[in-house]
């Protein structure tokens, strides 16, 4: 069962606090997904790493917000303790992946992740005046200023593949 809508946005109104830290993390697995999926379906290396560079930040925001619910739940963090003590994760490839160049609309999804990242910092910016862990509040911020900063990165990336004008921008 998911708890988002078609696009993926978390369809809910948290009352807990610590159900907006998952909505939260439900929005960077999604951008992390999109990204690998992008990536996946690209053989622009500089694009693709403009996007492998933004998927890292968005596995740093799941694991500083992960490592938040842990500290405020306590049933999550009993669970985490139970995983923790299983053996150790082996690493191993994952299967290979034959994309279909022609048919990918690269532009296309610079601008829906532009749109993701701006969203995302409506959602952390929303958070940021219902908190009142000042522990909480400074991570939600940091991580919106990421997303604001991805946002301007993607941008000179559309700037530079994009023919058309954005009016003034450059």
């Amino acid at each position: 069962m998911s708890y988002t809508v078609k696009d993926g946005q978390p369809q809910g109104h948290p009352y807990f606090f610590t159900n907006k830290i998952r909505e939260a993390l439900i929005g960077e697995i999604i951008a992390i997904n999109g990204y690998a999926q992008h990536i996946a379906d690209s053989n622009m290396e500089d694009i693709n790493a403009v996007w492998k560079s933004i998927m890292q930040d968005e596995k740093n925001h799941y694991g500083m917000l992960l490592n938040l619910l842990r500290k405020y739940d306590s049933v999550q963090y009993q669970k985490y303790n139970v995983q923790r003590n299983q053996p150790p994760i082996i690493k191993t490839t994952m299967q290979s992946y034959k994309p279909n160049y022609d048919k990918q609309i690269i532009l296309n999804n610079v601008r829906a992740d532009i749109k993701g990242e701006f969203e995302a910092v409506i959602l952390y910016e929303q958070h940021l005046v219902e908190f009142y862990q000042q522990d909480i509040k400074h991570i939600f911020y940091l991580i919106a200023s990421d997303e604001k900063e991805h946002a301007e990165h993607l941008t000179r990336v559309l700037l530079k593949y994009d023919t058309d004008k954005y009016d003034s921008l450059v």
